[in-house]
C-alpha cells in the first residue's frame, strides 16, 4: 500500500494508460478469436459470429483505402495522460504544405515506439495544430487488420498497413494533404535498443525511397530523442542457458509473427524494482524539413540511390542540429547499419 498510498491521482491516470496500451489490443484482439468459433459451434447465437465474419468480408479493402478514422477516439483524454507520463513532445521545424503528399520515415524504432503512436496515431500532443490541413496515417503490419474489432480500433487512429497497395491509394488517390509515418528500420531495429544508442537500420532499407519517387511525395526525416531510453534490452552472455532461450524464441516470433522478440524490462511500481512500466524519460520527435521529390512512374536503381543519400544527408543533419538539445552528448554520432 505505501506505493499507492504516495500517487496522486494525476500519476494513477498516466500509469494505467501506458499499461492499458498493449493489453488492450490483446483484450480486444482475443474477444473475436475466442468468441467467434465458440458462437458459431457452441452457441444459439451463431448468427452474431456469422454476421461479424460477413461484415469483415464486406470491409475487407477499407484499411487499404483510407481506413475510417474517428477524431473522438484520437481525442480522448487517455492518450494526453499516456503523453504526459514520459512526457512526449511534437516539434516542427517546417511547415508542411496542404498541396503536397509526405512519407514521414520514423527513427529510431525503439522497443514499442511510444513517440510515433502518441505524436502520429492521437491528438494528444496537438498534430493538427501543428501541421493544419495535413492528415497523418501510420503504417504497422497488416495481419493486425485481419482481426475483427482490433482493425476499428486501429483504423479510428488514422493506423494503415504498410503494404505498397494501402501507401500507395493514400498517396496517389487520397488527395493531397496526406502524411504516413513508417517506421523504416523495422522490428530489427528494436533489437539495436539501448539507452544512449544512437543505431538504426537504414543503408539497404530503400523502398520508402522508391514509393516516393513513384508517387512524389515528398520525403520528411523525423527523429524521436529519448525513444530508446525508455526501456533496458537484457542480452544474455553467449553459452548460457538464458541465451540459448532467447535466441530460440526469437527465432520463434521472426518464422511465425514476422516480429522480431526482445527481452526488455523498465521500472517496478516500487523504487528501484525492475518491471514493465517504461521508465520516465522524455520523447521528443522532432520532424524535420521536406525533401521535394519528383514524381517517376519506374524510378531506376541510380535514381533511388541518388535520394536514398539525399535522405541521408537530411536525416544526419537533423539529428546533429538537435541531438544536444534533447539529452545527447555533443560527440554522440547517428550510426547508419
Amino acid at each position: 500500500m505505501g506505493f499507492f498510498s504516495r500517487l496522486n491521482l494525476q500519476e494513477g491516470l498516466q500509469i494505467f494508460s501506458v499499461l492499458q496500451w498493449i493489453p488492450g489490443y490483446i483484450l480486444l484482439g482475443a474477444i473475436p478469436i475466442v468468441l467467434i468459433p465458440y458462437f458459431l459451434v457452441f452457441t444459439k447465437f451463431w448468427p452474431v459470429a456469422v454476421l461479424s465474419l460477413a461484415w469483415l468480408a464486406y470491409d475487407w479493402n477499407t484499411h487499404s483505402q483510407g481506413g475510417r478514422r474517428s477524431a473522438w477516439v484520437r481525442n480522448w483524454t487517455l492518450w494526453k495522460y499516456f503523453r504526459d507520463y514520459f512526457p512526449i513532445k511534437l516539434v516542427k521545424t517546417h511547415d508542411l504544405s496542404p498541396k503536397h503528399n509526405y512519407i514521414i520515415p520514423s527513427h529510431p524504432h525503439g522497443i514499442l515506439c511510444y513517440g510515433i503512436f502518441i505524436n502520429f496515431a492521437t491528438e494528444a500532443t496537438g498534430f493538427a495544430r501543428i501541421f493544419p490541413a495535413i492528415t497523418p496515417f501510420v503504417g504497422t503490419l497488416e495481419g493486425i487488420f485481419w482481426i475483427p474489432l482490433v482493425r476499428e480500433y486501429v483504423m479510428s487512429m488514422g493506423v494503415c498497413p504498410v503494404s505498397e497497395s494501402a501507401l500507395m491509394y493514400l498517396l496517389t488517390q487520397n488527395g493531397s494533404g496526406n502524411a504516413v509515418s513508417i517506421v523504416v528500420g523495422g522490428a530489427s531495429e528494436a533489437l539495436l535498443s539501448q539507452p544512449g544508442a544512437s543505431t538504426i537500420i537504414l543503408k539497404h532499407r530503400k523502398g520508402f525511397v522508391k514509393l516516393a519517387l513513384k508517387t512524389g511525395s515528398y520525403l520528411v526525416p523525423s527523429y524521436s530523442f529519448g525513444e530508446n531510453d525508455v526501456h533496458h534490452q537484457e542480452i544474455f552472455p553467449e553459452g548460457t542457458w538464458l541465451r540459448f532461450f532467447q535466441k530460440n524464441f526469437q527465432s520463434i516470433f521472426k518464422r511465425i509473427l514476422g516480429i522480431n522478440f526482445c527481452t526488455f524490462h523498465g521500472q517496478g511500481l516500487t523504487q528501484g524494482s525492475w518491471g514493465f512500466m517504461p521508465f520516465n524519460r522524455p520523447i521528443t520527435t522532432v520532424v524535420g524539413e521536406p525533401l521535394p521529390i519528383p514524381r517517376i512512374k519506374s524510378p531506376d536503381k541510380k535514381t533511388v540511390e541518388k535520394y536514398h543519400t539525399l535522405y541521408i544527408s537530411a536525416l544526419r543533419k537533423l539529428f546533429d542540429q538537435y541531438k544536444v538539445q534533447y539529452g545527447l552528448p555533443e560527440t554522440q554520432e547517428l550510426t547508419i547499419l
